[in-house]
């Protein structure tokens, strides 16, 4: 059997085979015997047909599985002859069968990338205090307090700072309505009728609360922002935005006292001190959550500022369409609208595309790791959490195995818990240091 291997750039490699006659003529001889020796024909006994009559009547079928064993053969015999690492065989091209008996043909193959491993061990990380600071705590009682408040209106003094005013506003930019200006929606940014807007620096656009103080219903104002790097709308980075404001109404929050009274009424039979215990537990464990994914985030950014190989084109485009068909349904599920999301087409897929590669890569660096580490997931180890995804899922456990099987999902499983596995081992060896001074990143 000869075979050509020819790489290229972007993981890809070109297969040429040329498969000898005595080959092909042996292989269909095994073919044709199994089917000689049970197949049905009509007017002869099973395994006594002639061999001419079981050729011609099952002509198609031994065609094709000639050709898909020869194809089989030649891509093992590519692995072993060459040391490749295939992710995608392709489908062979150019199938050509010559006058001598022979059958060559091309295939396209889509190669694993090859990774230079720098040192895995050790890494280090730094991450904020598992304790809740008691301030936090205080906050999400102080939360509890507010959904229990009243808002009474305010006749009799302008706003300040801490009230609450609905009001409705449009804006511009260049002297143009946003919208016109970015020739696409801008959503909130656009403009908004009876809005609610608590005068504060966190709410809204840094620096607009500040300019509504001193106001009173009825009152218009034009409030001039230059609008932030890390604003929603790329395109409105660092732009002054002009905003027409009218205040409708004032309002002002009255809390109830924070005592078992009011926890009766959100936690029949708890009390305060109970429910303080609760909060503090659970955010602890959310905490601990989010430093784990702080650990693996920053492990990520150290492989991917110190690693960098070329990716499969094929699996950076499917990904990327993975990534921006997650963050239109992130998006759709924050109450975004289609039109939004459409006019932000370009910054999601832009943004997809950054995350695709970052994940591919993150993703071949663990498992090259694995491998380094002779991290396996076994069969057990696969049936029990397939079983345990079926349990939760209210499924039969084997029809759901068998249904993953039958839809060729069972690699993808494993392949993601193997790189579970390496992530837990980088952790489990990194340099993890503890600071009150680094922040807990959002998951």
């Amino acid at each position: 059997m000869n075979i050509v291997v020819e790489k290229q750039p972007k993981c890809v490699a070109t297969l040429r085979v040329e498969i000898p006659a005595e080959k092909v003529t042996g292989q269909r001889d095994q073919i044709v015997r199994k089917y000689t020796g049970s197949a049905r024909v009509p007017g002869f006994r099973p395994g006594k047909a002639p061999r001419a009559v079981i050729e011609k009547r099952f002509e198609k079928e031994i065609s094709e599985e000639l050709r898909e064993a020869l194809f089989s053969e030649a891509f093992d015999a590519a692995l072993k002859q060459e040391t490749l690492s295939v992710l995608d065989f392709g489908i062979p091209q150019n199938v050509t069968d010559h006058p001598n008996g022979a059958i060559s043909f091309e295939s396209r193959l889509t190669l694993a990338p090859e990774v230079q491993l720098p040192d895995y061990k050790g890494i280090k990380v730094t991450v904020p205090p598992v304790a809740v600071p008691e301030e936090e705590v205080t906050a999400q009682l102080e939360n509890l307090r507010e959904r229990f408040a009243e808002y009474n209106d305010i006749t009799d003094r302008p706003t300040a700072m801490g009230d609450f005013a609905v009001i409705d506003y449009s804006s511009t930019v260049d002297g143009k309505p946003t919208d016109e200006f970015l020739g696409k929606s801008a959503g909130y940014l656009s403009g908004r009728e009876g809005f609610w807007i608590k005068l504060d620096e966190k709410s809204f656009l840094p620096g607009f609360s500040a300019q509504l103080e001193g106001l009173k219903p009825g009152d218009s104002k034009e409030i001039t922002l230059t609008l932030p790097e890390d604003v929603p709308v790329a395109d409105l980075a660092s732009k002054e935005m002009v905003f027409q404001v009218s205040v409708k109404e004032l309002k002002q929050s009255v809390l109830p006292e924070l005592n078992d009274e009011l926890i009766a009424r959100l936690a029949p039979g708890k009390t305060l001190d109970e429910v303080t215990t609760i909060i503090r537990e659970n955010m602890e464990g959310e905490r601990r959550r989010k430093i784990d994914d702080m650990k693996v985030n920053q492990i990520v950014a150290h492989f991917n500022a110190l690693v960098d190989f070329e990716l499969p084109e094929d699996l950076v485009t499917q990904e990327t369409q993975n990534q921006a068909d997650a963050m239109v349904n992130r998006g759709m599920k924050s109450g975004m609208t289609e039109e939004e999301i459409q006019s932000q087409q370009e910054e999601i897929f832009a943004s997809a595309g950054n995350q695709a590669v970052s994940n591919l890569r993150t993703n071949f660096i663990l498992q090259e790791i694995a491998r380094a580490e002779n991290i396996k997931v076994t069969d057990a180890e696969l049936v029990n959490h397939l079983a345990r995804i079926a349990a939760s899922r209210k499924v039969a456990p084997k029809k759901f195995i068998k249904d993953m099987q039958r839809q060729g999902r069972l690699q993808g499983v494993r392949s993601s818990m193997l790189i579970g596995k390496a992530i837990d081992f980088l952790v489990e060896h990194a340099t993890v240091e503890e600071s009150n001074d680094a922040p807990l990143e959002e998951a």
